[in-house]
Order: C-alpha cells, then structure tokens, then sequence
C-alpha cells in the first residue's frame, strides 16, 4: 500500500524521477485547458445553449457569488485565481473513479505547491489593492510589536492550507485501499463514494480558506479611505 502516488515511479533516470504525482498533475492540467478550449469556443448568447455552456455557467456563476459572499467587492478580479484552484482541487479528488488512478493531493508536494500559491498571491492581491506601504503596515498593526506573530501567522497558515489537504485525502485513500483487502467489494465503493464527498469538500474549503486570506489582506484599502473622509 502506497502512502503517496509520489511512490510511483514511471521512469527514472539519476535522480530524475516521473512518478505519478507529476504525471496525473499535467495529465489533469491538460485535460482541464482542453476540455475549457473545446467548451469556451462555441459559447452562445442567444436563448439556445448547449448542455456544457450551461454547466459552466452555473459553475462560474457559483463561484462569483461565493467570492462575493466571503466579501471581495470585484469577484471577477478573482476569479481566475480562486475559480482554478476549486477545480484543479475538485478535479483531482473526483477523478478517484478511474481505475489505478491516485489523486495527487495525496502527495504533499502538491498541496505545498497550492498553499504557495496562495501564499504568493494573498500579498500580490493586497498590494495591488492598497499599495506596497499600506499592505506592508498592516504586519505592525495594532503595534510593531505585532510584527514577528503576522509574520509567523502568514507561514503557519500556508502550512496548515497544505497539511490539512494533503492529510484528508491521503487518510481517505488508504481507508480505500485497506477496506479493498478486507472486503474487496460492498465498503470500497461505499468509501470510494464518500472519498469524493470529501474530495468536493476540500475543495471548497481550500477555496475559501484562500478567499478570506485575499479578502484580510485587501479590506483595510477599502475602510481606510472612508475613515480619513469622516475625520476631515
């Protein structure tokens, strides 16, 4: 039983590994900008559209107003962003019912790498919002004092984002494998079911989770403004 589809090697060659963390990661990647391609070209804005454009929508749809819920006023801004990572998450974790596939959030490689992104793009976000010096106060607010415990709460969040991932799906997955030698038939599918229950949920979560971080680092532009105007 593998702990992580990081064991998994297809080719190797020195110390250069292709295991199958890397290869379902492309293969998902690719599968997700083809099927966007073949989706995105035949968009329609009259009264007839077809199933997938419908699906889309709806899927695009929902993730603008959970943005916007979280409470980022330009949900559009953030869309790329925050929509990729829900269905790059999403698709790995439902894509459990290929058979010999493993999902590669079950690698901690993989969720380290979102939770980078998202550690890369809370500052980019706040700093286009409020400027380099305003974003950067807000690491010595209330007090400078404050400064070491912002810090280590922007890199202990990054590591829960990603241990918190990759610990669920990994834990579901050998729930799978062990139920699959003790009953090779009823709990598997039943846990096979459940796992992209969870899957779905995590994705989400992850999502949000990043969502809030984005929505903290640009919401003091927002107020700081309106404070100014009441006090003059």
């Amino acid at each position: 039983m593998r702990l992580s589809p990081d064991e998994l090697i297809f080719w190797q060659y020195g110390f250069i590994k292709l295991n199958a963390t890397i290869v379902y990661t492309w293969g998902l990647m690719l599968i997700m900008v083809v099927s966007s391609k073949i989706i995105t070209s035949k968009l329609s804005t009259g009264l007839e559209r077809s199933r997938w454009q419908n699906i889309l929508e709806i899927i695009v749809t929902s993730i603008l107003e959970q943005i916007e819920d979280i409470g980022l006023d330009q949900p559009k801004k953030y869309l790329g962003f925050l929509g990729t990572l829900f269905l790059f998450i999403g698709m790995a974790n439902l894509c459990i019912i290929i058979p010999g596939y493993e999902p590669p959030t079950g690698s901690l490689s993989t969720t380290a790498a979102l939770a980078l992104c998202v550690f890369v793009a809370v500052p980019l976000f706040g700093i286009e919002e409020q400027g380099v010096g305003n974003y950067l106060k807000t690491y010595t607010e209330p007090t400078i004092i404050m400064l070491p415990f912002n810090i280590i709460s922007e890199l202990s969040r990054t590591l829960a984002l990603a241990i918190r991932l990759f610990g669920n799906i990994m834990s579901g997955s050998m729930i799978v494998a062990i139920l699959l030698t003790i009953t090779p038939f009823i709990f598997p599918i039943v846990m096979t079911v459940l796992g992209l229950l969870v899957g779905t949920v995590q994705a989400y979560i992850f999502s949000v989770l990043a969502t809030v971080y984005i929505a903290a680092a640009t919401r003091e532009h927002k107020h700081g403004p309106k404070t100014g105007a009441k006090e003059g």
